[in-house]
């Protein structure tokens, strides 16, 4: 990657149009990270502790917390030091990183929805067969993919993005480095770069989106087939949950990256639903609410209070 800018630093400007509610929107996000690191680690320690939850599913949805750990914690810290009033400064390297790790940790999120949608799609309709399909080796194969593709993806952005030159204004009109609020403080032109940028973004996302739809399809009619009700409820929870989370993912990549000209304010509302809430809400949405994953943490919540009262 070369870098031809005369700039060391960007200036992160924030939410657009919330000047004086810093504060607040310091305590509020302040307890969404927290509430989110707090119920995806306790996700993980249940999977970890529980020798019944061993199985591809959880091992796909203890990713999934790993994900949702990590992807916040990418633009909430730095978000959350200048709204308490800390330095809005970021460097360039650390504008370049932003951007790199965003679109890192969200297309492979977006691989590891695919690769779930088809454990349910095999789970369903190929129940007989589903240790043999999904053996550990494969689930293992199938996470490496969703990596590679999202380092990839990520690296293509943040080459064709940093390449360009930027000499002259160095605010960001964002809370956070991205593509459509850092190209337009390049000197030179970056219309080859949003191209190359929408086409990658639109590309990855069209293509998850239609094998979870193919996956989701051919699951929903195995699931008409279900001759017991209690059978057809169970399955049609575990399904839509996912549904809802991957509208939750995909729907901010059509608003701000497949729209050339997105509202200030409606797109930084949609990403902070995609890079704060979303991780929040899939700790509920996939696992707290699972009744195997409550049993888990009962049983380690259990050993802990009978250790500490030995």
């Amino acid at each position: 990657m070369r870098n031809h800018t005369l700039l060391n630093e960007f200036i992160l400007r924030g939410i657009p149009q919330t000047e004086g509610l810093e504060a607040v929107l310091c305590a509020v996000f302040s307890f969404i990270y927290l509430f989110t690191l707090l119920g995806n680690l306790l996700i993980l320690v249940a999977i970890v502790s529980s020798s019944t939850l061993h199985t591809p599913m959880y091992f796909f949805l203890g990713l999934l917390s790993i994900f949702d750990i990590l992807f916040p914690s990418v633009t909430c810290p730095k978000m959350l030091l200048y709204l308490s009033g800390q330095s809005p400064v970021i460097s360039y390297k650390g504008c370049a990183s932003q951007l790199f790790f965003y679109h890192l940790l969200g297309s492979a999120e977006g691989c590891l929805y695919s690769v779930m949608s088809y454990d349910r799609f095999v789970a369903i309709c190929h129940p007989l067969r589903y240790m043999l399909i999904m053996k550990p080796g494969v689930c293992v194969s199938l996470v490496v993919v969703a990596g590679l593709v999202g380092c990839l993806h990520a690296t293509i952005l943040t080459s064709f993005d940093f390449q360009l030159s930027y000499c002259g204004p160095n605010q960001v009109d964002y809370f956070f480095c991205d593509i459509p609020a850092v190209l337009p403080l390049a000197c030179t032109d970056s219309a080859l770069a949003q191209r190359v940028g929408s086409i990658n973004v639109g590309f990855l996302a069209l293509t998850l989106l239609i094998s979870v739809c193919i996956c989701y399809t051919r699951t929903g009619i195995a699931v008409l087939r279900i001759h017991s009700a209690e059978g057809r409820q169970k399955t049609f929870s575990t399904c839509s949950a996912h549904l809802i989370a991957i509208l939750c993912a995909y729907g901010p990549v059509i608003i701000i990256y497949l729209k050339s000209t997105p509202n200030p304010l409606l797109g930084a509302m949609v990403q902070i639903l995609n890079n704060i809430v979303s991780p929040m809400l899939n700790s509920l949405i996939y696992s707290l609410r699972n009744k195997e994953v409550q049993r888990s943490l009962k049983r380690v919540f259990r050993n802990v209070l009978l250790t500490v009262c030995e």
